[in-house]
């Protein structure tokens, strides 16, 4: 069992050292509680609702920055797997929605997020390199962004590469839904958990953004696909996770998730049109 701890804030939009001293704090806070991993909202070190352009290219951080330097010593301090998204100033001079993942010895690996949402894709440049799937002292874990959890293709890739627990930075914008339903990016976690038995993390933020309000879903999810905690409220979000049960894709005795494809038969997925009689 590990345990696992979400922090859903609110970043204040462009103030760096606001945000800086905010997720510092929210590290220590979940190393004090004997946390072993630690995600962190999409985005957390600068805001989201970006005018333009120039507005993120301003805001971007390098991989040097001092941001990324503080979460490596409090991950060295605690001995914790941490997962926080950044705007990132790529060194091609583009500008990335990015995740850090870092332990105690230093960042392990940059992801950027390959699905761009909505106005995403008239400020940052898409990533072109898969999930990162990294080996730590908790077991194998991969981080993915937001809008990319909406993928099934990608969700089955990082599963079937051996991780047994997905981490998800996320800014999840408020739409309706019928009263007492999760979120439905959520529902989407917990079908991605069950289908895969992978144990998935999901940090969403909190507050209003320039005129855009943010649904606050934050989810912890279990191999089986339940959701093991979750709150609307700001703070941090706790729960134990099994690992060692991501590594048995048996439902039964006569039924595998993974051993019961027919990967044969899907090659037309990775194409734009369905196959003959779909």
């Amino acid at each position: 069992m590990i345990r696992v701890a979400c922090q859903q804030l609110a970043p204040a939009f462009g103030d760096l050292e606001t945000n800086r001293r905010l997720t510092v704090a929210a590290i220590r806070e979940a190393g004090d509680s004997g946390a072993d991993v630690v995600v962190l909202p999409e985005l957390i070190t600068s805001g989201y609702v970006f005018e333009s352009p120039q507005e993120a290219a301003e805001l971007a951080i390098g991989r040097d920055d001092q941001i990324l330097g503080d979460w490596a010593a409090e991950a060295a301090r605690f001995d914790l797997v941490i997962a926080g998204g950044f705007c990132e100033r790529g060194e091609d001079g583009r500008t990335y929605n990015s995740a850090a993942i870092l332990d105690a010895g230093g960042l392990r690996a940059v992801y950027r997020k390959l699905h761009l949402w909505d106005r995403e894709k008239r400020v940052f440049a898409r990533g072109s390199a898969p999930p990162p799937v990294l080996d730590t002292r908790v077991g194998r874990l991969a981080v993915i962004i937001c809008y990319d959890l909406e993928f099934p293709e990608l969700t089955r890739a990082v599963a079937l590469a051996g991780t047994q627990l997905l981490l998800v930075p996320t800014n999840w914008p408020l739409v309706p839904r019928p009263p007492g339903e999760h979120p439905p990016e959520a529902m989407i976690g917990m079908a991605a958990a069950r289908v895969n038995r992978m144990a998935i993390a999901c940090a969403d933020r909190l507050g209003t953004e320039r005129g855009q309000e943010w649904t606050g879903g934050t989810s912890i999810i279990g191999v089986d696909g339940w959701v093991a905690a979750e709150s609307r409220q700001p703070g941090m979000v706790v729960a134990e996770i099994d690992l060692d049960a991501a590594l048995d894709k048996r439902l039964t005795e006569g039924a595998d998730a993974f051993g019961d494809r027919r990967p044969e038969l899907y090659a037309a997925v990775a194409r734009a049109e369905a196959p003959a009689g779909v």
